[in-house]
């Protein structure tokens, strides 16, 4: 099956419940999956012909969290190509807040503009609305883990 590096950025815990989830989903379905809590460029660097899952919250104004933010100003500045990686991203945020899941966003604009493959749509979960966002996220992983076949 697939490589997949699962990339996370929490502040409350949220996002980082849902990449466990993700991941123990991912290798049920035969995949082989690890998460980064902390992820750096060279962790991301392993699976550039493989499959990354961004599993974010949002802060401030649609901010990165501490956890994420190294990583993702490291692959601006440092990787301007990656047309062999795909990715999924699945947002956290508050729809309260004007820029609504902005971290995972700013991730999928990035990772578009380096040419990476999407692959499916963003999950934009919205804290809001949603008090178990690790099961709510369940339909959406178990579908995108069969897109990365």
């Amino acid at each position: 099956m697939t490589k997949i590096g699962i990339f996370v950025g929490t502040v409350y815990g949220n996002a980082q419940m849902v990449a466990e989830k993700a991941q123990a989903l991912l290798q049920e379905a035969g995949h082989e999956a690890t998460v980064f809590d902390e992820g750096t460029l060279e962790e991301w660097q392993r699976y550039e012909h493989d499959c990354v899952l961004v599993v974010t919250s949002t802060t401030g104004q649609g901010d990165l969290p501490d956890t994420i933010e190294p990583l993702f100003y490291d692959i601006k500045d440092s990787l301007g190509h990656q047309p062999s990686l795909r990715y999924g991203i699945i947002a956290l945020g508050d729809s309260n807040y004007e820029n609504f899941s902005g971290a995972g966003k700013k991730f999928d604009a990035l990772l578009q503009e380096q040419q990476a493959q999407r692959v499916g749509e963003m999950l934009l979960i919205d804290s809001s609305d949603v008090s178990e966002p690790e099961s709510f996220a369940e339909p959406w992983i178990r579908s995108w883990s069969s897109l990365v076949n």
